[in-house]
């Protein structure tokens, strides 16, 4: 025991005689440790970002969207380059309502149906308002398929449906944007020309977006739903959509169905089945279906391949930090050379000077390792404080990126170890 106390307080007394030299060995293994660790951490965040979004769309869910086909919108590129004056047209497409009959009739292995209807309005209280706000028509079964929550107050019921009652639940955006600090239960609010009460208020959704990586995502914390039967008899079918030097409308009944399928395992086939069931009456093929779990499986295979990649890289940034470290010893071993010739004349063995110059690689390497630490999470914390970047640290990334480092220690060190035991002492004596 004693012997160990000996060789620690041996190589800090060195390592202290050269404290420049000694920072500047590890500060590669430094910013190797600090850089596997705030990009791994950047990269979970992220990804575990992107995962939680589609897990928030159910993975049991297949979810099915009204998309404009190509055809019409080459006929609009067409009708706006062809004429400067106003001119008006109806293009109908995506889903129906007999669709939704449809679905509902022929798969039995689907617990849960549920309908949307997207109208784009004003959402006007007092002075503030919500510019073509999107204001969705649904039913109760929506707050469960979606997984909602309600801070305050309650969701659509199969009352407020049979009444075409106006009522209207807030998302935590639009209530703030409505309201802003004020209490928004049991009060009004005007979507388009009419007035809704409010019976209820969402909590913030975690991902606040719509699906991840989708053309034009839209915040779903500033939506506001109704009834799907109010949707239907105060608002209609047809959108008006005005651009430069047109005027158009487009009618689509239903802008999104939602299934939930009783069994995980059967979401794929589901999938397919119901693609089956559309084609017949969408040749044009105006709608879009989406699995989040698939979406969920690819994901994760994308987190794996990108944690990979950003240890890969990172891991270099260690290996040079390893070479600099042996570099340096090597040095120091050809520096005290007549030391070690005295040391061996003394008595000391092979053995121990291994070990002394071992000792030394491997603390400036733990040192390294654990400065590094503390630089990654101070990165990974600076990177959260100054973006939206969420950064998650993990365990096992810490672990891995101080044991890396303590065995690239070992591994450099043992050459320049073994190098100065191997010296003569006659002539190590002789070393000038």
């Amino acid at each position: 025991m004693r012997t160990r106390l000996a060789v620690l307080e041996f190589t800090f007394r060195n390592l202290k005689q050269h404290k420049l030299r000694s920072f500047l060995t590890i500060l590669g293994t430094i910013l190797g440790v600090a850089s596997v660790i705030s990009m791994l951490a950047v990269g979970e965040g992220s990804k575990q970002s992107a995962i939680e979004q589609i897990r928030q769309l159910g993975a049991a869910n297949v979810i099915i969207r009204s998309v404009k086909p190509e055809m019409l919108k080459e006929m609009e590129d067409t009708t706006s380059g062809a004429t400067q004056q106003i001119t008006s047209a109806v293009l109908e497409y995506g889903l129906k309502y007999r669709d939704l009959d449809l679905l509902s009739s022929t798969l039995p292995i689907v617990k849960n149906v549920v309908p949307l209807a997207l109208v784009r309005r004003n959402a006007q209280q007092g002075r503030f308002r919500i510019s073509n706000a999107r204001i969705l028509g649904t039913v109760p079964g929506y707050l469960k398929v979606k997984n909602l929550t309600i801070r305050r107050g309650r969701f659509l019921t199969q009352l407020d449906l049979n009444t075409t009652a106006n009522t209207a639940v807030l998302s935590e955006g639009a209530a703030r944007s409505l309201f802003s600090f004020e209490d928004p239960l049991g009060k009004t609010v005007l979507l388009g020309a009419g007035a809704y009460r409010i019976i209820g208020i969402l909590d913030a959704q975690a991902s606040g977006v719509d699906t991840p990586g989708a053309v034009g995502q839209q915040n779903l914390n500033n939506d506001i739903y109704i009834p799907i039967t109010a949707a239907q008899r105060r608002f209609g079918e047809l959108q008006l959509i005005v651009r430069a030097g047109s005027r158009e409308y487009e009618r689509t009944q239903l802008s999104e169905i939602t299934l939930t399928v009783e069994d995980e395992n059967l979401v794929s086939q589901t999938a397919a089945m119901v693609r089956k069931l559309l084609d017949r009456n969408h040749p044009n093929e105006d709608y879009e279906i989406q699995v989040p779990l698939e979406l969920l499986r690819q994901a994760e295979r994308q987190k794996r391949i990108w944690n990979l990649v950003l240890s890969s890289i990172a891991g270099i940034s260690l290996l040079v930090g390893g070479v600099g470290i042996m570099n340096i010893m090597l040095a120091t071993v050809t520096e005290r050379t007549r030391e070690i010739g005295i040391r061996r004349a003394l008595g000391a063995k092979r053995r121990d000077i291994t070990v002394q110059f071992l000792v030394e690689t491997v603390v400036l390497a733990g040192t390294g390792g654990v400065i590094g630490v503390a630089t990654g999470f101070a990165m990974g914390f600076l990177v959260t404080m100054t973006s939206d970047i969420e950064t998650i640290f993990r365990v096992w990334a810490v672990v891995l990126s101080f044991g890396i480092s303590v065995c690239i220690g070992v591994v450099f060190g043992l050459y320049p170890a073994r190098r100065a035991a191997l010296l003569d002492p006659i002539q190590a004596l002789r070393h000038e």
